[in-house]
């Protein structure tokens, strides 16, 4: 990442159906909406100053492929885009066939990233989605045949019917086959507050359960010739994200859409989080702005090696004391420390242990 990279967020808030464990800003039932929401963010587009070309764009949701082909290219045709920019769009695998994916292709989008989450039956009811497991294959053989140089697959680790051998089954699924995904995404399932999963506390993950999950996926992926780069982030060398990383790095980025956020030269910035308030705002000529910050100094300095941390690149020696090695938390690498698997598994605690600058106390004491 450079100092001139700029990334594009944009939020797509529709979905079919809402999964249990999902606490975005997400609608159902309102299909009828996606073109005038579409028409809302080229005007918010349009209305927004944009500083330089952008070397990324990240179409997020909710369920972005529920747009028509059509209504993305609307989207892209809005923004000012650098040569050989990279140009996301999460799909759900219901809607990637190989008409929607030429489409795609056809309009500039270089990546997709495929919400499998898991493919054991019992763990994709319990986390309350809709598809079925069995489709990786096809939906990598589809993937390929479109020709686009880079994708993704996400999976979901910590569900209450997940068992070990569900994930060894998801991974294997995944990776071993003819075409599989150069980058895989795996997160540790959280139960947050007002979704289903939040309000059914027999179904939350538990905490020494995840962890060995996550040390069983790490070492399937390292098996099979996946690295991370980032905590929840792997890939094969050359594959990984680059408008993932823009965030990781502090970089600058503008968000477009219901509830996106943004962050340019010091500022973060939100957009409200209720749609119809987006979409009336925007209609009216108004920012759709929901709030904005400026970070001191101090803070930005911590934020910066708190992101730093969670990447394979490490933090500068001088920000942690020997204390984290002794504890098996970080490893030396070039003169910088790096996470270990299980430093990766406790990377808020180590980061409580960060100095700003060398010689100063660590912010958690």
């Amino acid at each position: 990442m450079s100092a001139v990279d700029l990334g594009i967020y944009v939020h797509i808030p529709f979905c079919a159906e809402r999964c249990d464990y999902c606490a975005f800003v997400t609608t159902t039932g309102n299909d009828h909406l996606h073109q005038r929401y579409v028409d809302a963010v080229v005007a918010e587009i349009a209305a927004t100053p944009q500083p330089r070309p952008a070397t990324s764009v990240f179409f997020g949701g909710g369920t972005p492929s529920r747009l028509h082909a059509d209504q993305v290219a609307q989207v892209l045709r809005a923004l000012d885009l650098a040569p050989g920019s990279e140009i996301t769009l999460e799909m759900n695998p219901e809607d990637v066939t190989g008409e929607k994916l030429t489409q795609l292709v056809a309009i500039g989008v270089t990546r997709v990233s495929v919400g499998i989450q898991s493919t054991s039956s019992p763990v994709l009811i319990d986390l309350g989605r809709t598809h079925r497991g069995d489709s990786v294959q096809e939906i990598a053989g589809i993937v390929d045949e479109a020709g686009l140089a880079s994708w993704s697959m996400d999976l979901i680790i910590g569900s209450s019917a997940e068992r070990d051998v569900d994930l060894l089954q998801s991974i294997a699924d995944v990776l071993d086959q003819p075409h599989p995904p150069p980058h895989l995404s795996s997160y540790l399932l959280s139960a947050e507050r007002g979704t289903p999963l939040g309000r059914a506390p027999e179904r939350h993950p538990d905490d020494d359960v995840l962890a060995e999950r996550y040390e069983l996926l790490d070492r399937e992926l390292l098996r099979r010739g996946y690295r991370w780069y980032e905590i929840s982030n792997f890939s094969l060398p050359g594959h990984e994200c680059r408008h993932n990383q823009l965030y990781w790095r502090q970089g600058e980025y503008l968000g477009f859409g219901v509830a996106a956020h943004g962050h340019l030269a010091g500022r973060r910035r939100w957009n409200v989080a209720n749609l119809m308030s987006y979409l009336q705002r925007v209609e009216e000529g108004d920012d759709p702005i929901g709030g904005a910050e400026v970070l001191d100094g101090e803070q930005a300095a911590f934020e910066r090696l708190a992101l730093e941390l969670r990447m394979s690149s490490g933090v500068p020696r001088w920000s942690l004391d020997d204390d984290a090695v002794t504890e098996g938390l970080v490893v030396e690498v070039e003169d910088r420390w790096v996470l270990t698997t299980k430093g990766r598994l406790l990377a808020d605690e180590v980061a409580r242990r960060l100095r700003l600058t060398e010689g100063t106390t660590p912010l958690g004491r």
